[in-house]
C-alpha cells in the first residue's frame, strides 16, 4: 500500500502528493486509489465509523505524480469545481521530454479528440469534428544530456493534454510509451504536477500547494 503524503489539510479540503502508478479513482473493489487511501486516512485519523465524504475536484493520470486536491465537504467541492471549470486555478507541471523535435518557451495550442479504437487522444493544429481546444504555456526549457526539462503552465484541462501535445511535436514524455516514448523511466512517466494554486472555498484565502520532484527523477536532472 502506497504511503500517503499530505501537503495540506483542514475541515474543507485536503491536498496530497500522488505517487506514480496510483489511479486517482475508478478502480475495482479492493484495488488502491488516491480516493481510497485518503478516505482510509481520514477515517482512521478522525475515528469516523461510517462512509467518509470525499469530493474529487482534480485528477491526475495513473502514471503522473504530484499535487492532487480533494474536497472534504459538498459545499467545498461545488466551489472548487467552479474554480477549475472557470480556469481560475493555476497549475504548474514539470516534464522531461526526449525525441526528434525541438521546443522553446511559448504557448502551444491544439485541438484534441478521442481515438476510441486505440484508447488515446489525438492532437491537431486545426479545429475539427469532436475537437476540444487545448492550451499550455512552456515557461522554461532546460537542455539535458538526453532531452529537455520543461516547466509548464497548464491553461486548459483536457484528457492526456500535456502528454499528447508534446508527443505531437515529436517530443514524448520520457517513459510514456502510450504516446511514443522509447525511453525507460523508473516509476510512471516523467510528468509531475509540481504546484497548484487555488482560492480557499470558504476563507477565500489564496493557497499554493507544492510537491517536490520524486526520487525517480534524480538520475535524469
Amino acid at each position: 500500500m502506497p504511503r500517503l503524503e499530505v501537503l495540506y489539510e483542514d475541515n474543507h479540503l485536503i491536498a496530497i502528493t500522488k505517487p506514480a502508478d496510483l489511479p486517482t479513482m475508478g478502480v475495482s473493489e479492493g484495488e488502491a486509489s488516491a480516493v481510497t487511501l485518503v478516505k482510509d486516512y481520514l477515517k482512521q485519523k478522525y475515528h469516523k465509523p461510517g462512509n467518509v465524504y470525499l469530493g474529487v475536484v482534480s485528477r491526475l493520470d495513473r502514471m503522473v505524480t504530484g499535487v492532487l486536491l480533494f474536497a472534504r465537504t459538498s459545499k467545498a467541492a461545488k466551489r472548487l469545481n467552479e474554480q477549475f471549470r472557470e480556469r481560475t486555478t493555476e497549475k504548474q507541471y514539470q516534464a522531461i521530454v526526449a525525441g526528434q523535435g525541438s521546443i522553446s518557451p511559448g504557448k502551444l495550442t491544439d485541438w484534441l479528440r478521442k481515438d476510441e479504437q486505440n484508447h488515446r487522444m489525438i492532437a491537431s493544429r486545426h479545429d475539427g469534428p469532436g475537437g476540444q481546444k487545448a492550451e499550455l504555456q512552456i515557461e522554461s526549457v532546460q537542455e539535458l544530456p538526453q532531452g529537455y526539462l520543461l516547466e509548464i503552465k497548464l491553461l486548459t484541462g483536457r484528457k492526456h493534454q500535456i502528454r499528447v501535445q508534446l508527443s505531437s511535436r515529436r517530443l514524448p514524455i520520457v517513459g510514456d510509451r502510450k504516446y511514443g516514448s522509447n525511453s525507460p523511466f523508473p516509476a510512471g512517466i516523467a510528468l509531475h504536477a509540481a504546484q497548484l494554486e487555488i482560492i480557499h472555498p470558504v476563507s477565500r484565502e489564496k493557497l499554493r500547494f507544492r510537491s517536490a520532484l520524486p526520487q525517480s527523477w534524480e538520475n535524469f536532472i
